[in-house]
C-alpha cells in the first residue's frame, strides 16, 4: 500500500541480478502527517564507493554477456537499488525485488521474484535486513563488504554468501597486529551496530587470550552525536598510546571531525576494512590526525579495462535515468552521479569491488551449470533459484585475474588482507602503502608477514610508539599485579635471593636447582660456592702450623727424652709408657691434618676413626702413667705387693685392651653407618658447605663418650694421687692436663654444635690440638725444662726428696 520502489539502474534479461548499495550516506524524512500517504525519503550526499560498486556489477554483467564460453545466448540483466544507508530503503528494495515494483493491484502477488540472485549490502546491519527478506524466498543474497560474524550461522542465514573473509578472522588479525608491536595496553572505540559490536566483540576475547588489556571499549552511532561527545571524553582521558577503531566509514568521518576539532593527535589509529582504505578519508586534514595510520584491508580489484569502461562505456550502456518516471531518482541521476561522469582517479585504489566482481561470476558460473537443467528438464525460475543456492555452496572457480572463488561452509572466501599504512606520497597526497599481508588459510604461525621497516607511524615518525599501562620487567624482577587494575597494570618486584627471571615481562621468578644460587641481577643461575676448609685459607694455615709445631715440639720432647733415657727423670714412671705417649701425641697432631682440604670418603672414614684411636691411645698410655704412680706408693707400704700384679707388661696389655675397645667401636661406626661427605645446603642459602656426615650419630658420640670416659677416670686418679709424698709427684700434672683436656672437651660440645660450614671443623681441630697441647705441656715440659735448665736435680736423692727440695 506504500509507495512503490524503482531501482536506480536497471537492465533487462533472462537472468535478473539484484543489486542492493548504499549509494547516497545522507537522507531526510519528510514529516508523517497520518493525513495522506508518507511521502519518500529524500537521499543525498553520493558515496563513490558505493556508486563504483554498482558500476562493477553492471561491467561483469556486460563482459558476461559479451563472453561465448560463459552463459552463452543467455543474457543476465540486473535492478541496482540505492537504499540511502537506512534500513528503511533497505527493506523497500528488497521487497521491490520480491514482488516488483507496479503499484499495488489484485494481480500482482504472484509468488515470484524478479530477481534470481543478490548482490549487496555494503554494511553487515543492511544485510541483516536484506538476507532475512530474500531467505525465506530462498534467493541467494551475495554480500561484497558485510562481515559481520554473526551472518555465519547458517541456520539463521542459509542463503547468505559473500565474497569477503568473516570479522572474526579480522578481529583475530587486529589482536595478531596489536601484540606483533608489543603494545599491552589499547583503547577501543566501534560502530554501535551489528558489525561493530560482533567484531569488537571478537576482538576482545582474542586480545585477552594475547595477554592485552583494554583500557576502554566505547560506541556511538552515527545517528547519536552526545555519544561521540562521551567517547571524546574517554579518549582524552585515557593513557592508551593505540585505538583500535572498528568504525564504518560514516562514524570514521564524524571521529576524525571531533578529534581535529579537539586537536587530539599522536594517537596510532588501527583501522579496519570499514574505513581504512577509503579515498573519502585520505585529505590533508585527517591526515593529521590519522596518519601513520594502520589497518586491515582487502587487496586491489585490479579489474582490467574498468577505469576507461567508467568515464565511457557506462554512459553509453542500459543505464536509463532519463526514462524513470520518479522524480526524485531523476534528480540523483542527473545531477549527483553525473558529476562523476569524467572521474576515475580512484580506480587504481579500488579493493571492495573486485568483491562485487566475484560475486557476479559466481553467480553466472552457477546458472551456467544449469543450462543442461534447463534445457534438458525444463526447469521453471523457482527450480533455477534453489539449485543456484545449492551450487553456490559447491562453488569452484578462477577468475580472469586468476584469483581463485569458492565458499566455505559459512558461506564466506578465505580470508585475506593487505595490512596498510596511511602515508603521504611525493605528490602530497595520502597514500594507502602496503606494508604486510594477512592470510587466514595459512598455518598460525605464519598468518601474519609485516615489512616493520616500511611503516610510518603516527607523527610521521620511525620509531614504534609504545603503548603499555606498565613498563616492562627487566629480567631479574617479577610482575606484581596492581589491586583493582587490568593485568597489564603491574608493579616491577625484584626476585627473592635463590630465584631468577631470565625474561623480560615475567610473571613467576624461578627458583635455582639445589647447587646453584642467583646472581647479582638476579637473572641468572650460578653455581653455589662450595665451601670448606682448606690449606690456602688464612684459618687454615694458622691451623695447619699450629699442627707442625705441635709435631715438632712432641719431637723434639722423645728426640731429648731419647738422649736422656738413661737419667731419673726419664726412667721414673715407665719410660715405655712416656715414649708410647709421645707417639701417640704425635698422632694426635698430625690427625687433625685430615680435616683440612675437600672431605671425601675416605677422608671422612680417616678423620674420625684416626681421631678417635690416636686419643684413646693417648689418654689410655696417660691412665697407665696414673696408674704406676698410685701402685708405686701403694707397694711402699709393709707386706705390700701391688708392683707384682702391675708390672710393665700389664700396663702394656693394660693400653691395649683399651685401644682396642675403641678400634672395635669404630669397626662397628665404619660397618654400619660410616661418615660421608656431605653437601649441606640448608646451612646457608647461597653457597654448599661441603662437609662429612657422620654417618651414625650413636658411633660418633660413643668414640668421643669412650674417650671423654677415660679422661674422667685418669682425671679422678690423678686427683686421688696428687698429694702423695715425692719432690716429683707426675699426678700432680697428669691432673693439670685432664683437667684441660676435659674443660676443652666440654666446651667443644656447644661449639661444635652451633659453629657454621667450616668452623665447625674449625673447632674440632682447634679441640684437638689443645687438648693436645695440654697434655704435651702439662706432663712433659716439666722434664724437659729438668733436663735443659736444671739438671742437678735430674737425680735419683732428688727424686725421692731425699734432697731439699727446689722451686722449679
Amino acid at each position: 500500500m506504500g509507495s512503490p520502489e524503482f531501482p536506480l539502474l536497471s537492465k533487462e534479461g533472462d537472468v535478473i541480478i539484484g543489486g542492493v548499495f548504499s549509494i547516497h550516506t545522507k537522507f531526510s524524512q519528510p514529516p508523517v502527517t497520518f493525513t495522506h500517504k508518507p511521502q519518500s525519503v529524500v537521499c543525498s550526499s553520493v558515496n563513490l564507493r558505493a556508486f563504483r560498486f554498482a558500476q562493477t556489477l553492471i561491467f561483469a554483467i556486460d563482459e558476461i554477456n559479451r563472453s561465448h564460453n560463459l552463459l552463452p545466448n543467455v543474457s543476465i540483466g540486473y535492478r541496482i537499488y540505492d537504499t540511502c544507508a537506512t534500513i528503511l530503503k533497505s527493506v523497500s528494495a528488497a521487497m521491490a525485488m520480491i514482488n516488483g515494483d507496479e503499484d499495488a493491484g489484485e494481480n500482482n502477488c504472484t509468488g515470484k521474484s524478479l530477481v534470481h540472485a543478490v548482490i549487496g549490502e555494503s554494511e553487515s546491519s543492511l544485510s541483516i535486513v536484506l538476507a532475512r527478506i530474500t531467505g525465506p524466498f530462498k534467493i541467494p543474497l551475495i554480500s561484497h563488504w558485510a562481515t559481520c560474524e554473526c551472518l555465519s550461522n547458517r541456520r539463521e542465514f542459509p542463503y547468505f554468501f559473500r565474497t569477503i573473509g568473516s570479522d572474526y578472522y579480522q578481529s583475530r588479525a587486529l589482536a595478531h597486529l596489536v601484540k606483533y608491536f608489543g603494545w599491552s595496553w589499547v583503547g577501543a572505540v566501534r560502530t554501535d551496530s551489528d558489525y561493530g559490536n560482533s567484531g569488537m566483540a571478537i576482538f576482545l576475547k582474542a586480545a585477552q587470550e594475547e595477554g592485552i588489556c583494554v583500557e576502554y571499549s566505547e560506541k556511538f552511532h552515527r545517528t547519536e552525536p552526545e555519544k561521540l561527545l562521551k567517547v571524546m571524553n574517554v579518549i582524552k582521558r585515557g593513557t592508551a598510546k593505540v585505538i583500535v577503531a572498528f568504525l564504518t566509514g560514516l562514524e570514521m568521518i564524524q571521529l576524525i571531525e571531533q578529534l581535529s576539532l579537539q586537536n587530539i593527535t599522536g594517537l596510532q589509529i588501527i583501522g579496519v576494512d570499514g574505513w581504512v582504505t577509503a579515498k573519502t578519508l585520505a585529505t590533508p586534514a585527517s591526515y593529521r590526525v590519522l596518519g601513520g595510520s594502520l589497518g586491515f584491508s582487502g587487496g586491489k580489484a585490479n579489474l582490467s579495462g574498468f577505469a576507461d569502461y567508467v568515464v565511457k562505456e557506462f554512459w553509453e550502456s542500459a543505464v536509463d535515468c532519463a526514462q524513470m518516471n520518479v522524480t526524485e531518482i531523476q534528480s540523483s541521476c542527473s545531477k549527483d552521479l553525473m558529476d562523476f561522469r569524467h572521474y576515475n582517479k580512484d580506480v587504481p585504489e579500488l579493493r571492495y569491488s573486485g568483491n562485487v566482481y566475484k560475486a557476479v561470476y559466481a553467480i553466472a558460473h552457477s546458472v551456467h551449470s544449469l543450462l543442461k537443467c534447463t534445457q534438458q528438464h525444463g526447469c521453471d525460475q523457482d527450480l533455477i533459484k534453489t539449485r543456484c543456492f545449492r551450487l553456490l555452496q559447491k562453488l569452484n572457480f578462477m577468475t580472469k585475474n586468476e584469483e581463485h572463488v569458492w565458499f566455505d561452509n559459512s558461506g564466506a572466501t578465505p580470508a585475506r588482507y593487505e595490512v596498510v599504512n596511511w602515508q603521504l606520497g611525493p605528490d602530497g597526497n595520502v597514500q594507502f602503502q602496503a606494508v604486510g599481508n594477512y592470510d587466514a588459510s595459512l598455518p598460525a604461525e605464519q598468518h601474519l608477514t609485516l615489512r616493520p621497516d616500511t611503516i610510518v607511524w603516527a607523527g610521521g615518525t620511525s620509531q614504534v610508539p609504545v603503548s603499555v599501562c606498565s613498563e616492562s620487567c627487566a629480567p631479574g624482577t617479577r610482575k606484581a599485579p596492581q589491586k583493582g587494575r587490568p593485568v597489564c597494570c603491574y608493579d616491577c618486584i625484584p626476585c627473592a635471593e635463590g630465584e631468577v627471571s631470565n625474561t623480560t615481562d615475567s610473571n613467576n621468578c624461578e627458583p635455582c636447582p639445589e647447587d646453584y644460587w642467583s646472581n647479582a641481577a638476579k637473572d641468572k643461575c650460578v653455581l653455589k660456592m662450595v665451601e670448606f676448609l682448606v690449606f690456602t685459607d688464612a684459618l687454615g694455615m694458622v691451623l695447619v702450623l699450629c699442627s707442625l709445631f705441635g709435631v715438632a715440639l712432641t719431637i723434639f720432647s722423645g728426640f731429648l727424652f731419647m738422649m736422656c733415657k738413661d737419667t731419673p727423670i726419664v726412667k721414673a714412671n715407665n719410660s715405655e709408657l712416656s715414649f708410647l705417649l709421645l707417639l701417640s701425641l704425635k698422632l694426635c697432631f698430625l690427625c687433625s691434618l685430615t680435616f683440612i682440604g675437600q672431605p671425601s670418603e675416605w677422608s671422612c672414614k680417616l678423620r674420625h676413626t684416626a681421631f678417635g684411636i690416636t686419643f684413646v691411645l693417648c689418654i689410655s698410655c696417660v691412665l697407665g702413667k696414673t696408674l704406676v704412680v698410685l701402685m708405686a706408693f701403694r707397694a711402699t707400704l709393709p707386706g705390700s705387693n701391688v708392683m707384682k700384679w702391675f708390672g710393665p707388661t700389664q700396663q702394656r696389655l693394660s693400653v691395649l685392651i683399651l685401644t682396642l675397645i675403641q678400634v672395635i667401636i669404630c669397626v662397628l661406626w665404619l660397618t654400619i653407618s660410616p661418615p660421608f661427605p656431605y653437601k649441606n645446603v640448608y646451612l646457608y642459602k647461597e653457597k654448599i658447605i661441603l662437609e662429612c656426615n657422620v654417618g651414625s650419630a650413636v658411633g660418633f658420640w660413643a668414640v668421643l663418650g669412650y674417650i671423654g670416659l677415660l679422661a674422667v677416670l685418669c682425671f679422678v686418679l690423678a686427683f686421688l694421687a696428687r698429694k702423695l709424698p715425692d719432690n716429683f709427684n707426675e699426678a700432680k700434672f697428669i691432673t693439670f692436663s685432664m683437667l684441660i683436656f676435659c674443660a676443652v672437651w666440654i666446651t667443644f660440645i656447644p661449639a661444635y654444635v652451633s659453629s657454621p660450614g667450616k668452623f665447625t671443623v674449625a673447632v674440632e681441630i682447634f679441640a684437638i690440638l689443645a687438648s693436645s697441647f695440654g697434655l704435651l705441656f702439662c706432663i712433659f715440659a716439666p722434664k724437659c725444662y729438668i733436663i735443659i735448665f736444671k739438671p742437678e736435680l735430674n737425680t735419683k736423692k732428688h727424686l725421692m726428696g731425699k734432697m731439699p727440695s727446689k722451686s722449679l
